[in-house]
């Protein structure tokens, strides 16, 4: 079994933390603090749990608003062809 440079103990079914543990230890990179993050940065960032769901949530939020529009608009569209249709 290969070993690995990187000395660790994150489980590999959690990806994104074993990039971070790299990044800390290869690279001597590290996240900002909780109190360095300001503004919206504070609420929508990769570094914590919170900040990461908030990001998920914000996407998911603006897929379902999206797809919702496009029904409306076509539901729309399509009463109008079948009145003009019956006339």
């Amino acid at each position: 079994m290969p070993t690995s440079p990187v000395k660790t103990r994150v489980p590999l079914s959690s990806f994104g933390h074993l990039i971070t543990e790299v990044k800390k230890q290869l690279f001597g990179i590290k996240g900002p603090s909780s109190v360095q993050l300001t503004g919206w940065r504070k609420y929508f960032n990769s570094y914590t749990l919170q900040g990461r769901r908030n990001c998920v949530l914000a996407t998911y939020g603006v897929l379902g608003a999206t797809a919702a529009a496009f029904l409306m608009h076509k539901q729309n569209k399509d009463g109008r062809q079948m009145s003009a249709s019956t006339h």
